[in-house]
């Protein structure tokens, strides 16, 4: 393994309201995090989903490890990554712990099938990856989660969730590819200032 470790010396404090503003520039699709098995379950809404490598299928999530979700994680080595589709604004709002539900109960009201892991994934989803544990690094607060994906359940749906300016928005390939093209790219010939 290569790590490169160094003390890192900042002559200022940045504060997390700071920190949290400036990520909030920052759009980020919305997934839920699933972990467990039977109706030891729970889950929960994050914008940290990344890849990591497509040979092999790999990708990481910073999970905080205080959450309900990381002693699972830990425990059974496996975890679910469900993309929500732009109409599961219900189910990330309810996993981000809206309406106070906890676990199991988290997952009352849509549909979900079991992975060959035994973790819940979410039938309707723009795709549910099923994911094995090969390493989780502790840092502060969180620790990031590298996952192999074993399984991919796909849906043919484009519109997605994000989190952008703490709101979510949908984004519809669709409808918002044309629409960005026409204000982000300059006509031949005119000049951008």
């Amino acid at each position: 393994m290569n790590v490169i470790a160094r003390h890192i010396m900042t002559d200022t404090t940045i504060s997390s309201a700071d920190f949290r503003g400036a990520m909030r520039h920052l759009t980020g699709g919305v997934s839920v995090i699933t972990a467990g098995r039977g109706r030891d379950i729970t889950g929960m809404t994050v914008t940290s989903v990344t890849s990591l490598s497509v040979d092999p299928p790999t990708l990481l999530v910073s999970i905080n490890r205080d959450a309900s979700s990381f002693p699972l994680i830990k425990r059974h080595g496996a975890f679910g990554v469900n993309i929500l589709n732009a109409d599961q604004l219900d189910i990330a709002e309810r996993f981000a712990g809206k309406g106070g539900l906890k676990g199991a109960d988290r997952f009352a009201g849509s549909d979900w099938v079991t992975a060959v892991s035994g973790v819940p994934l979410l039938a309707g989803a723009l795709a549910a990856l099923d994911c094995e544990v090969e390493e989780i690094i502790e840092r502060h607060s969180h620790g990031i989660v590298i996952g192999r994906v074993r399984d991919i359940r796909s849906s043919t749906r484009s519109a997605a969730l994000a989190y952008w300016h703490g709101q979510y928005v949908a984004v519809d390939q669709d409808e918002d590819a044309v629409r960005l093209a026409e204000v982000s790219v300059p006509a031949r010939g005119r000049r951008v200032i």
